[in-house]
């Protein structure tokens, strides 16, 4: 059952979502919440949260769904030709979906427009990928033959965030499709309404009930979720704390578990960058998605030699991001809000809270937007804000902000360069500027990061483990 749809920004989004369940979106027995647009404090629409006797059903038919095998023993045609066909409709839809993630993320357009533009990529990747994979045979003693082959696993759970609602669920559950399992979702409260479209695209494309469900809600549901002994693995993006809580939840159960849980990423400038790359690259690294990703630059370690001339480029730079920062439909605006009121009183807090030179920013947004007339009042507007002089041990080199704060610290030899970088508790991404191809490789083999970047940041490829 669907409720009445309203027009917004050119975009129907419904009034009331509802878990989906069963190949539809059912009648939910959850709590309710609005989804809000941060740009404007405003509600998007109302989100029944699914059930406790939601999510065990859901789960339930999941599972039964997987033993039946009207998916998990399908051909690999038959998958790969579904996967292909909801690659071709999303495509189709990419327009529109830009827009709902642009109001209910923040996000400017021109940023949405520019990361949904690959999500296909995904599903015809794993759709290809499942037509060629291949098991192996393994040498053994005696008359035997030994080979390996791949399996599903059976139900998986995903926890999704809101910064990249439709790009992370992509990536997420594109391959546990290919591979034949029954997937349960549960994406960010702050932005479930991409996900849950998608879900409706995935029946439409041919997925059968019960192999793709969305359960909207809050940390109990995925706590509900995750908790059930029926879920095989579990895939989760999301902060530290709940890392640990779920993956306590996983240990119990023996479910694999697999958890992205946030970064703090170090961006090295060595004096042989070429400056002007370098400078655009590391705003970019540091402001996309108004450093709301796990991978932002947050740490900028810059060489003496180019210390004081790479700054008063890159605080340019800044001041131009800054002016350009509007309404998030103008397909001119630079940046958006943060997520929240408790995002930005986060930002706000850890800013303040630090001693050390404020370089540019600091302050929340208010007034009209130099380049349109937007009130920033209306949202949760904060500008790039950069603070040097920070020391290894503040909270500011420490800790996530989670927001539009990079901090600056120069050094002499390319070995301080590279304990600066390693000097925090996070490894996930991480970022190099120089010209030297000997340098790029010594120094990215030495940064303790799952990712490293040479004179680039932000690049992903379905073929890529993340």
């Amino acid at each position: 059952m669907l409720a009445a749809s309203r027009r917004s920004a050119s975009i129907t989004i419904r009034s009331v979502y509802t878990p989906f369940i069963g190949g539809k979106f059912i009648i939910g027995n959850g709590e309710t919440f609005d989804v809000e647009n941060p740009a404007t404090g405003e509600s998007l629409c109302t989100i029944t949260s699914a059930s406790p006797s939601d999510i065990s059903s859901a789960i339930s038919q999941a599972d039964s769904a997987f033993q039946s095998g009207v998916w998990s023993k399908s051909s690999v045609i038959h998958r790969s030709k579904t996967l292909s066909r909801l690659a071709r409709i999303l495509e189709e839809r990419l327009p529109d979906l830009a827009v709902i993630e642009s109001q209910q993320t923040g996000r400017p357009i021109r940023e949405m427009k520019t990361q949904l533009g690959r999500l296909p990529e995904w599903l015809d990747y794993f759709a290809a990928l499942i037509r060629t994979q291949q098991g192996f045979v393994a040498p053994t003693q005696g008359n035997l033959l030994n080979y390996v082959t791949r399996v599903p696993l059976g139900a998986v759970a995903q926890i999704t965030p809101f910064n990249h609602p439709l790009l992370i669920g992509n990536k997420k559950i594109a391959p546990a499709l290919a591979a034949g399992n029954s997937v349960i979702v549960k994406p960010s409260e702050l932005a479930p309404i991409s996900v849950l479209e998608f879900a409706e695209m995935a029946t439409e494309a041919g997925i059968p009930p019960h192999v793709l469900s969305v359960l909207p809600g809050g940390a109990s549901t995925g706590k509900e979720i995750v908790s059930s002994p029926l879920i095989r693995k579990i895939d989760v993006t999301a902060g530290t704390p709940t890392g640990r809580a779920i993956g306590s939840i996983a240990g119990q159960n023996l479910a694999s578990y697999v958890a992205e849980l946030g970064g703090k990423a170090p961006i090295v400038v060595f004096d042989d960058a070429d400056v002007e790359s370098a400078v655009n690259g590391v705003a970019f690294s540091a402001f996309v998605a108004s450093g709301q990703t796990c991978v932002s630059g947050t740490r900028l370690i810059v060489q003496d030699g180019i210390y004081d001339s790479f700054m008063k480029r890159f605080i340019e730079k800044v001041q131009s991001i800054t002016k350009r920062i509007g309404d998030p439909l103008n397909p001119l605006s630079t940046m958006g809000p943060v997520v929240s009121r408790s995002a930005l009183e986060r930002v706000i807090r850890m800013v303040s809270n630090s001693p050390r030179k404020v370089a540019f920013g600091g302050e929340r947004l208010t007034g009209a937007s130099p380049l349109d007339g937007y009130d920033y009042s209306k949202g949760y507007f904060y500008p790039p804000t950069i603070i040097e002089n920070v020391e290894t041990e503040d909270e500011l080199w420490q800790e996530e902000v989670f927001g539009p704060v990079l901090v600056v610290k120069r050094f002499k030899e390319e070995s301080v360069g590279l304990r600066l970088a390693n000097e925090c508790k996070y490894g996930l991404g991480a970022g190099i500027w120089t010209s030297d191809l000997s340098r790029a490789h010594r120094v990215s083999a030495g940064i303790e990061a799952g990712l490293c970047w040479v004179n680039t940041h932000h690049r992903n490829d379905p073929s890529s483990p993340w």
